[in-house]
């Protein structure tokens, strides 16, 4: 079988690319990771020599070519039915697609405020309260999926639904913007998994500026 080869941007910044990433990695994908850092003011050229969208993450299997995070995300769950990717109860599966659907179409107000960034350092934020009535949405997804399944994650095990919602932990984090002990406790599990502290690793590494670095 050709082997998966995962294109994605700078660590510290790209939430779009940590998504399946930790998907991937959390599940035991094996794939080929390379990474285009977006180090020029408009982006960096390479990218459009792989992907159609211009923008990463982009996802290789063969002569076939996946791009956007949940579409990699169910491509590998397609590929890989056995990796968990997914919760194995059917409910629980429609639960989990739904919910990261959510994170993906919504929640801007939160994006456009708070961006990722791992090497950030703590500091509290002023927010709109269209942030807050995001973060307050999060916060029941979180509270309600926990309590159902038990924990520690979001439907038992680890799944892409808190891959997908990995990047709205540092989010919360960086920006000290929740202080609920129960999502405090989520935020703690998601960031002690292996693939979390594998990226977060690489990220604060990282050689490349941005601007967001400076917000």
């Amino acid at each position: 079988m050709d082997r998966f080869i995962l294109y994605i941007g700078n660590k510290n910044y790209s939430s779009w690319s940590f998504r399946p990433w930790m998907a991937l990695t959390g599940c035991g994908i094996d794939f080929e990771e390379r990474l285009i850092p977006f180090d020029f003011d408009a982006g960096n050229p390479r990218i459009r020599e792989i992907s159609p969208t211009g923008r990463v993450p982009v996802l290789y299997h063969g002569d076939i070519c996946v791009w956007e995070s949940l579409a990699i995300i169910e491509y590998a769950a397609e590929i890989f039915p056995d990796a968990g990717i997914w919760p194995t109860a059917r409910r629980d599966r429609a639960v989990a697609r739904s919910v990261s659907m959510e994170m993906l179409s919504g929640f801007r107000a939160l994006r456009n405020a708070c961006p990722m960034n791992m090497r950030r350092k703590q500091a509290a934020l002023h927010v709109s309260d269209d942030v807050r009535a995001d973060v307050e949405r999060i916060e029941t997804i979180w509270r309600e999926l926990r309590t159902a399944s038990g924990g520690p994650f979001l439907f038992g095990a680890f799944s892409a639904a808190d891959a997908m919602f990995a990047p709205v932990v540092n989010r919360f984090d960086i920006y000290d913007l929740v202080h609920d002990k129960d999502t405090l406790a989520y935020m703690a599990t998601v960031k002690s998994h292996p693939a979390w502290v594998e990226w977060q690793t690489a990220a604060v590494s990282e050689p490349w500026v941005v601007a967001e670095d400076e917000v």
